[in-house]
């Protein structure tokens, strides 16, 4: 039997979770062309291969894809936490287990945002590019001990973003429509408002939402933009449609934001885009579970998921 594996990179840093599937006595085929697939793609290699199961990136694996392949497809084991690229409703229908692996990137996604804050609050990559240029300018910048912090979402990732910056001195508040309190308990600095107290209180605010779709499709609209704080700065490390990118790029050219920093984009690879010729804006390819212990534990939890699922099919 065949397991297809669309993520870009499986087992490339980490053969682990190959060798638990091939242990197994599946054939695992690799995604082919290295990069995030596109709907047409997938569909593809799902029809040549016919696999019993998915160890699935961030691809759209929509109802049309899933009808498709409902005749042979058994899991779609997500490698990653956010489940917006998979049609649930359509997996239900014809009968294929979805899994994630939730906690296994929290860490590297909170390290990755820590990090992004810090560039932007003191400008590294500007100084960066200005020296490297040869021009020895500077540009001042600000200490997270003087900066308030808004996070909009408090899961698993929020809460390690929350706890680090705490620690760091830095004024916290959070957005979230069902916080733990036993764990707001144990950290009693760190305070829950509403998202319309959030926006214009933060110096920065960050997106750590379950999802991007429905409601929380463009959760960032130019509405939510305008409300925050003048000279404010917006990260992204959760999920690309939450941003709407040309309000953001307007409330940018207009300089009420000061800058951001994004991870994460509505359509991916975004290689061609005006985020791109914004000097104030920050961009990554994606790379928030990129850790190289973060990824083995997640290519493992999927692999292992996979397995599990195939051998359990009802407990969906």
């Amino acid at each position: 039997m065949t397991i297809l594996t669309t993520t870009s990179s499986f087992g490339k840093s980490d053969p682990t979770s190959l060798k638990i599937l091939e242990n197994e006595g599946f054939h695992v085929v690799l995604n082919p062309l290295a990069r995030t697939l596109k709907e047409d793609e997938v569909l593809d290699l799902l029809e040549t291969h016919k696999p019993v199961g998915i160890i699935a990136g961030v691809e759209p694996l929509t109802g049309s894809v899933l009808q498709e392949a409902g005749k042979y497809l058994k899991v779609v084991s997500r490698c990653g936490t956010g489940m917006d690229n998979v049609d649930l409703e359509a997996a239900k229908e014809f009968g294929i287990t979805v899994r994630n692996t939730p906690e296994a990137p929290a860490e590297a996604v909170a390290e990755l945002t820590l990090g992004l804050i810090l560039a932007l609050l003191r400008n590294i990559p500007l100084h960066n590019q200005a020296v490297h240029a040869g021009f020895w300018s500077k540009k001042m910048g600000l200490l997270l001990s003087e900066t308030t912090v808004g996070l909009i979402g408090l899961g698993r990732i929020g809460k390690r973003v929350a706890a680090a910056l705490d620690l760091l001195g830095a004024k916290v508040i959070a957005s979230d429509t069902l916080p733990d309190q036993a764990w707001l308990a144990a950290h009693p600095r760190i305070h829950i408002v509403g998202v319309d107290e959030l926006l214009p209180a933060s110096d920065v605010v960050s997106l750590h939402l379950p999802s991007a779709s429905g409601p929380l499709k463009h959760f960032m609209n130019a509405g939510k933009l305008a409300k925050m704080k003048p000279g404010a700065y917006l990260i992204n490390t959760s999920r690309g449609g939450l941003i709407d990118e040309a309000a953001l790029i307007a409330s940018l050219n207009s300089e009420h934001l000061a800058g951001a920093a994004i991870d994460v984009f509505e359509d991916e690879p975004y290689t061609k885009g005006p985020l791109l010729q914004q000097p104030n804006v920050i961009v990554s390819p994606h790379v928030g579970s990129f850790a190289r212990a973060t990824r083995s534990r997640m290519e493992i939890e999927a692999a292992q998921n996979l397995l599990h699922a195939l051998e359990t099919p009802a407990a969906s």
